[in-house]
């Protein structure tokens, strides 16, 4: 018997990263040398003393019963003291503050709290994926807000038609950007917050890689600005700063009242994350942070091999500040997804199609730095030759 799937999941664009794994698969099998700089997943260790937290934490049998799903006490102080600690910003451990399983996990919830059929949720393209679909399995409407290169890839809010400003429930903005790489100041902060006050928008600030910077570049926290915890909520994930995207934790943080949504949807799915992984994520907020500093080292000089190797070749290539991704301009006669096969066919290299992000994606492809400085330096090397 065959079932068909519900009009909403049918309304779901292919996940970009599942089809990009079946080409991998697919060129592993034939034995082809990858250099997989497709998919953002840290390539660098999860720093010792987090380890040696969880094996102790796991053995601990009062650990191996449910989670409560607010998170643990001391899970939330240790974020509100990070927070604290990093951007000057105050969070009531108790009101401000929930745990996820991993950060995408609440950002796909968060429609599902505020967004009822019809209304609009405000999503940047490019963008993550999960802003879109999550919207869409909410019944909610994605409206494209476009990312453009002569707008130093920030939304413009006037170009927003009125009736859907005066429809729009949500909206996600993501700094540093994945993928663009890009980043915002204060300036954008403050016009996405008189917007929100203006039209009753909720703003989700995804700052997942607040931490991955370079050149004395520190970015800042949405929620600094003023009237930010009033209208809106952030983002944080522990995946990028501490190399731990299995480990799936992370929190949103900001206004009680838009925290205690996710958290009554949170709390109908899931019992929260494994006991000993929270304990873990205590000592990577609180133990030693030497490590973010060296890892940044190591992601810059992967930049500067890969940008400058890419110029030399004429490619358009913007020198990011922050992330571990390097947006790309394709070559004239290419779209993404043509220039990225063609890569895969002919060089062994992977690579994400900027349209995989959305339709201003197209034109542009993402390289991710997670393999070594001498794989990227043997992938210009490929790619020199194929273009």
């Amino acid at each position: 018997m065959k079932f068909e799937f519900s009009k909403r999941l049918q309304a779901l664009p292919p996940y970009l990263f599942v089809e990009i794994d079946k080409a991998k698969r697919k060129a592993r099998e034939q034995g082809r040398d990858l250099i997989d700089l497709g998919i953002g997943d840290p390539d660098l260790p999860t720093p010792d003393d987090i380890i040696k937290k969880l094996s102790r934490a796991a053995g601990n049998p009062t650990n191996h019963k449910y989670a409560l799903d607010q998170g643990m006490p001391a899970l939330r102080q240790a974020i509100a003291a990070w927070y604290k600690r990093r951007f000057n910003v105050a969070l009531d451990p108790d009101t401000e503050i929930l745990p996820l399983i991993g950060s995408k996990e609440g950002i796909a919830h968060m429609p599902l709290a505020f967004v009822n059929p019809g209304e609009y949720v405000l999503a940047p393209d490019p963008g993550y994926p999960p802003y879109r679909g999550s919207t869409v399995l909410a019944g909610g409407l994605p409206y494209s807000m476009p990312l453009l290169a002569e707008d130093a890839f920030l939304p413009v809010f006037k170009g927003i038609p009125l009736k859907v400003k005066k429809l729009s429930k949500l909206m996600f903005i993501n700094y540093p950007n994945n993928p663009t790489s890009a980043i915002a100041n204060k300036e954008f902060y403050l016009k996405a917050v008189d917007f929100a006050f203006k039209y009753g928008t909720i703003i989700a600030s995804d700052a997942a890689y607040s931490e991955m910077c370079y050149d004395g570049y520190k970015p800042m926290s949405f929620l600094e600005v003023e009237g930010a915890k009033d209208i809106g909520v952030e983002f944080h994930s522990l995946s990028k700063t501490y190399n731990m995207t299995g480990w799936r934790i992370g929190w949103v943080c900001g206004n009680a009242d838009i925290v205690a949504g996710i958290a009554k949807v949170k709390s109908n799915i899931d019992s929260g994350i494994f006991s000993a992984i929270q304990e873990a994520g205590v000592e990577a907020l609180t133990g030693p942070q030497e490590h973010i500093q060296k890892m940044n080292a190591i992601y810059q000089e992967r930049r500067d091999i890969l940008c400058n190797g890419l110029k030399e070749m004429g490619l358009g290539v913007m020198t990011p500040r922050a992330t571990f991704y390097v947006w790309v301009s394709v070559p004239k006669g290419y779209d993404s997804r043509k220039f990225a096969a063609l890569l895969l066919d002919n060089a062994d290299i992977v690579v994400t199609p900027g349209i995989g992000f959305g339709q201003y994606g197209e034109g542009y492809i993402r390289f991710a730095l997670t393999v070594s400085k001498e794989r990227i330096a043997e992938a210009v090397k490929r790619i020199k030759k194929v273009i």
